[in-house]
């Protein structure tokens, strides 16, 4: 029986790094959906769950911290997906503040291909 696809929403308001991420994961087998922030990913997450998030912190509308936040509070099967949060910041703080949002996991940009992927089957519970 053949593996289902895991689905991954990347949600980032930088086109070229939701294509960049696009890429590398349906290059080893992910279904990938777009959100350009926080507000637009909660309304694509109403009409189809996810299997993992991955959140960029700075964005216009709602930030990905705020974005976590708010999907945490929500009712399982929302508020139980995992998510790798992604930003430019890179210090203790900026672990701390992802980890309270609610954050499994915090990679500083920029994210490799091969950390991107193996993190986000990790997080997927998916064999490479």
């Amino acid at each position: 029986m053949a593996e289902t696809r895991k689905r991954v929403l990347v949600i980032d308001d930088a086109s070229l790094v939701r294509l960049y991420y696009r890429k590398a994961l349906e290059g080893v087998g992910f279904d990938v959906a777009e959100a350009l922030n926080g507000l637009e990913a909660l309304e694509i997450l109403m009409g189809r769950p996810v299997d993992l998030l991955i959140v960029d912190v700075n964005m216009p509308r709602m930030d990905g911290f705020t974005f976590l936040e708010t999907l945490r509070r929500k009712e399982p099967p929302l508020s139980s997906i995992p998510a790798l949060v992604t930003s430019t910041e890179g210090g203790a703080q900026d672990f701390a503040a992802a980890r309270s949002a609610g954050a499994n996991f915090y990679l500083a940009k920029p994210v490799s291909q091969d950390k991107l992927v193996e993190f986000s089957s990790l997080l997927c519970g998916r064999l490479r």
